[in-house]
């Protein structure tokens, strides 16, 4: 069964730090681009990350550049959102989602994605 599971959310204070994880079955996470994407109470879902496979490419909304990394260790099927300088607009339940291969200019479109996980909430709070 295919299946993309996220975890690692959680309570944290602003200017903390956390790494989500996005672990894939049922396929070979070797031959996708994931994506990150990130819904708040009463706002749409926006895309903030994504990464190739092939040429590990990486993408990032400019809400997040220089603050959120996006990683894979294919050998262990999983795509990681490293997430630090955390601030309360950060707060949202985080998704993983599939695409083929390549991330390209549009991998913030959720119509390009074709698996999701169920997510994992992060708030950031003091």
């Amino acid at each position: 069964q295919l299946q993309l599971v996220e975890s690692g959310g959680g309570l944290v204070q602003p200017g903390g730090s956390l790494r989500l994880s996005c672990a894939a079955s049922g396929f070979t996470l070797d031959y996708y681009a994931i994506g990150w994407f990130r819904q708040a109470p009463g706002k749409e879902r926006e895309g903030i990350s994504c990464i190739s496979s092939v040429n590990v490419n990486t993408y990032y909304a400019d809400s997040v550049r220089g603050r959120f990394t996006i990683s894979r260790d294919n050998s262990k099927n999983t795509v990681y959102l490293q997430m630090n300088s955390l601030k309360p607009e950060d707060t949202a339940v985080y998704y993983c989602a599939r695409k083929s291969q390549i991330c390209g200019g549009m991998y913030y479109r959720s119509d390009h994605y074709d698996y999701w996980g169920q997510g994992t909430q992060v708030t950031v709070s003091s």
